[in-house]
């Protein structure tokens, strides 16, 4: 299902207004590609991307073209580990974020 304008400007709205919101958004994108569901999560940080560094800014600072990070975000991506870690640290200095992973 594709997600309309209404619902990314929603969510670019709410993370301007509320900063702790990105930092959990981003938790959950890391959280469903680390549980196996990686469509949902590059889905999420699709939207985290859009409301916070953008793609055009997150493509300069890693020296890619947006349209590789598109596709690499895509339904059919499959970025490299590489690629992925280089977004989530990118997007964390951009939203203020500072991800941690803690064993249960």
């Amino acid at each position: 299902m594709a997600l309309t304008r209404e619902f990314r400007e929603t969510v670019l709205a709410r993370v301007h207004r509320d900063p702790a919101f990105a930092k959990r958004m981003l938790a959950e994108a890391l959280n469903a590609c680390l549980g196996g569901e990686p469509a949902a999560g590059k889905t999420i940080l699709r939207d985290v991307i859009n409301a916070t560094a953008g793609f055009e800014p997150l493509a300069a600072a890693l020296g890619k073209p947006s349209q590789s990070l598109h596709r690499m975000l895509g339904p059919g991506g499959n970025p490299s580990t590489e690629n992925f870690f280089a977004i989530l640290r990118v997007v964390q200095q951009k939203a203020g974020v500072r991800l941690k992973v803690l064993a249960a």
